[in-house]
């Protein structure tokens, strides 16, 4: 009875050790639905990520393990998304990507001392809470909105312009932010609207359109619905500029659109795929028949800098890696990166895109 007991005591303890040689990372996004090719980018960075962490020897001499919950790119399922992360004991969320799943979630990572950090929440709010666990890899869309709103004014000033929205965090804060600084620039759109996500078909949205004359319309929202509408307006044979914002950086847009997506224009970071630092992991991508387009260098460079700073801070205490993410700088696939009080990154590089032949490259 004494050996079994010490044996059982003996293989409680491996199992104990075991699970504590493991740390626990998340990766939150629309895994499934109308996103989620965008939700694919991310988990397909962040796991790219920590394939090479692990391959270097973890962090602290420990492994790294990945989990994946999908939040819908809806508020109620990201809450019970994070809450499912926090219990499954995950020291670092990569995510969410919509801005109106990261920012209810935040509260619960807050709450929980868990780190998060998104590479695609571009909406001001998420880092204007003032929780300071929270960090993003990408740029915010006053910054965002300020190019486009400034864009739209320089090119169709003396002409229509249209502004439409899907109401959603996104959709609306970066329509909102185009919208503040056209009228700054002295432009008043022509129309200012939203429309309803998730339908077949926009043909009537962009009826209305060309019967008031619009010659430039930008959209705040979501590349499917987007390229929907770009296709409505061909099949019309309405030559109208289409302009948009980061969520078109997916080849699903072009896949949707067909060749009405060919001169569709929009902004986006520029393209890490493009910096020399990022050629090796770049080429471990497409060697898995991956291109990692969008948001996957960006949720790379999240799993980065986070595994930089527990390395830095010599910590996985969370208060030690969040005192390292504002203080230290971090070489990732994006490049050099810090971040300021809030948690934004402090240089912000918003780039011109345009579709052109089923892929988007810089405008020139």
């Amino acid at each position: 009875m004494h050996r079994i007991i010490a044996i059982a005591i003996l293989v409680l303890a491996a199992m104990f050790s075991s699970a504590r040689s493991e740390v626990l990372i998340g990766v939150s996004a629309a895994m499934t639905g109308r996103l989620a090719w965008i939700g694919e980018q991310g988990q397909r960075g962040a796991e790219m990520a920590v394939a090479d962490v692990n391959a270097a020897g973890g962090v602290l001499g420990q492994k790294v393990r990945l989990i994946s919950v999908d939040d819908f790119c809806d508020p109620e399922q990201a809450v019970a998304a994070a809450q499912k992360l926090v219990a499954d004991g995950v020291v670092l969320v990569v995510g969410h990507y919509c801005s109106g799943a990261s920012i209810p979630a935040s509260k619960v990572y807050e709450e929980a001392g868990v780190v998060e950090i998104s590479p695609g929440s571009t909406n001001p709010q998420l880092t204007e809470q003032g929780r300071g666990n929270v960090f993003r890899t990408i740029g915010r869309d006053d910054a965002q909105g300020f190019i486009a709103g400034n864009y739209l004014a320089d090119r169709w000033g003396n002409k229509k312009i249209a502004i439409l929205h899907d109401n959603s965090t996104y959709g609306k804060g970066l329509a909102d932010e185009t919208r503040k600084q056209l009228n700054k620039r002295g432009v008043t759109e022509a129309v200012y609207d939203a429309y309803t996500p998730g339908k077949d078909d926009y043909s009537a949205e962009v009826a209305a359109l060309q019967t008031a004359g619009v010659s430039a319309l930008y959209v705040g929202g979501y590349h499917a619905e987007v390229a929907l509408i770009a296709r409505a307006a061909h099949g019309r044979g309405y030559m109208v500029q289409l302009i948009s914002g980061d969520a078109l950086a997916t080849e699903e847009f072009a896949l949707i659109a067909g060749s009405a997506a060919e001169g569709t224009l929009f902004t986006f970071p520029a393209d890490p795929r493009r910096n020399a630092g990022a050629a090796a992991i770049v080429e471990q991508f497409r060697v898995e028949n991956f291109e990692p387009a969008g948001y996957t260098l960006l949720s790379y460079c999240a799993v980065q800098v986070w595994a930089q700073a527990v390395a830095k801070a010599g910590s996985l205490e969370p208060k030690a890696v969040i005192a390292t993410l504002h203080e230290q700088e971090f070489d990732t696939v994006i490049g050099r990166v810090d971040f300021d009080d809030k948690g934004d990154l402090t240089r912000q590089s918003w780039v011109w895109y345009v579709w052109r032949g089923g892929e988007y490259v810089p405008v020139e």
